[in-house]
């Protein structure tokens, strides 16, 4: 549980009461886009960013399509504390080096103010402005939400059962290697700590950058540190714990259990109470096609990091006492990015893929009265769609510039010629992609997903903008903001 203060929930009431107060005269909508690594967030925020200020092409957007959203412009954001978005520079380097931005490593936030006339179904006619807060985070962080309430025996116990799993065996060979060598009882020693630690760090840094990138183990400001590198908050690691025994004042483990209470008191807790629980929707970014291609495992670890992501929101639907007290986010959309990698014929399979890995906590959250969604999108389209021929049979395929150094089988590419690629196809039912690859199932590597360069920017047509391609943000705006823009 959070920590008590006699002072806190007073503070937080009337923090809240103010909040509701404004948005009654002066409406703001509070939107977290989060994601596990490499899912996309920063692109998706610039594009979302650059559609809404340049009127781009958003048809689902039904404020758009109708021609109701008048103007969309930056102003200043509320937060003096929390870094500004880098929309501008992260849009230069998209369009102009066609490169792809650096991973999101730290909270940030964007302010826009949203002139549109209401539809004809409102109450009041006439014009109106919405004003939304686009906040960017880590979803490494929305993972360590879960160890609020989590003991350091039972946290401890969870990751080195994981470590001991078969598939992680020489990921965590090193790690397991010292922690059998070590007794929690014996007097702490800071040296040891800090190598121990350092070693634990690098197990992660492991399992980041090996098949189940997707699913990362808290806690995840470990791989993020900022200005914490080196703190004592940081310079922690699991131990093997007799379960209810007591710990030796002085001992190795009482360190590590106060530092691991440090860890959440200090960087958890925070996040949770000024920033996270003040966010109205949420979206999740999650990168299917790996976890697709990292095969039945890599798939498993994704559905259960999901599952933690949904325990750590608090999804609902709000009364006027939730939103004093405890406000809740309304609406999760999950959306299955890089869509464009492959053919659209493709995008039906993939969001019923999606929606299997969520399926319970869909159902955990729609049962609270929140309203939950999945979409297949990309935020940015690097490909376009083509057919190649292969023998005798014409398949389904897309076509963009491969970076330079990817490879399919013996084809290395230069990061400047164009390639049609062929990535296979899905399964129509989306329970085999669980299965081994013996037993129908996708086996890991079997499918081609080589990574783009983002797209050649299209010559500008006299009197209008560049556009940046798309697939359904549209929908997945709508799903977010429409409701407040009718």
């Amino acid at each position: 549980m959070l920590p008590a203060s006699p002072i806190r929930p007073t503070i937080d009431a009337l923090r809240h009461f103010g909040r509701a107060a404004r948005n009654s005269y002066d409406p703001v909508l509070r939107i977290g886009v989060t994601g596990l690594a490499r899912s996309g967030k920063t692109v998706f925020t610039t594009a979302l960013v650059h559609h809404l200020i340049t009127q781009g092409d958003l048809p689902a957007l039904q404020a758009s399509g109708e021609g109701r959203l008048r103007r969309a412009r930056l102003v200043p954001q509320p937060d003096d504390d929390v870094p500004r978005f880098a929309y501008e520079e992260h849009l230069a380097r998209l369009v102009e080096a066609r490169q792809w931005p650096e991973s999101t490593t730290r909270i940030s936030q964007l302010r826009l103010a949203l002139d549109y006339e209401r539809g004809r179904g409102s109450w009041f006619g006439g014009p109106a402005r919405l004003t939304l807060d686009i906040v960017d985070y880590p979803g490494e962080w929305l993972l360590d939400l879960a160890l609020i309430d989590e003991e350091f025996a039972d946290w401890s116990r969870e990751v080195i059962t994981a470590a001991r799993a078969p598939q992680r065996h020489d990921i965590a060979g090193p790690f397991l290697a010292q922690l059998d060598a070590l007794d929690p009882l014996a007097p702490a020693d800071e040296q040891r700590i800090a190598q121990f630690a350092q070693t634990f760090k690098a197990y992660l840094t492991a399992l980041r950058q090996g098949p189940e990138a997707i699913a990362t183990t808290p806690p995840g400001r470990f791989l993020m540190p900022g200005d914490l590198a080196g703190s004592p908050a940081l310079t922690f690691a699991p131990l093997v714990l007799v379960p209810g025994a007591a710990l030796p004042r002085g001992s190795l483990a009482a360190l590590m259990q106060r530092r691991y209470e440090a860890y959440k008191r200090h960087v958890v807790t925070p996040f949770f109470r000024d920033h996270f629980r003040h966010l109205d929707r949420q979206i999740v970014l999650v990168d299917v096609l790996s976890a697709l291609d990292g095969g039945a495992q890599a798939l498993a670890e994704l559905e259960h990091a999901l599952d933690r992501v949904l325990l750590a929101m608090r999804a609902g639907r709000n009364s006027w006492l939730t939103r004093l007290f405890a406000p809740r986010t309304e609406r999760v959309l999950f959306a299955a990015t890089k869509a464009d990698h492959l053919h659209q014929s493709q995008h039906r399979a993939m969001e019923a893929i999606l929606r299997h890995l969520v399926e319970r906590a869909i159902g955990r959250v729609r049962a609270a009265g929140a309203q939950v969604g999945a979409v297949a999108i990309a935020a940015l389209r690097a490909t376009h769609e083509t057919t190649v021929r292969e023998g005798a049979e014409v398949v389904r395929a897309v076509a963009g510039t491969p970076e330079a150094g990817e490879r399919i089988g013996e084809t290395v590419f230069d990061g400047a010629t164009e390639a049609a690629v062929f990535p296979g196809d899905l399964p129509e039912d989306p329970a085999r992609v669980f299965a081994g690859a013996s037993h129908g199932g996708i086996a890991p590597g079997s499918l081609r997903f080589p990574r783009f360069r983002p797209p050649a920017t299209p010559a500008h047509l006299p009197g209008r903008k560049a556009r940046l391609p798309h697939i359904r943000l549209d929908r997945a705006l709508e799903f977010l903001i429409g409701d407040h823009l009718r």
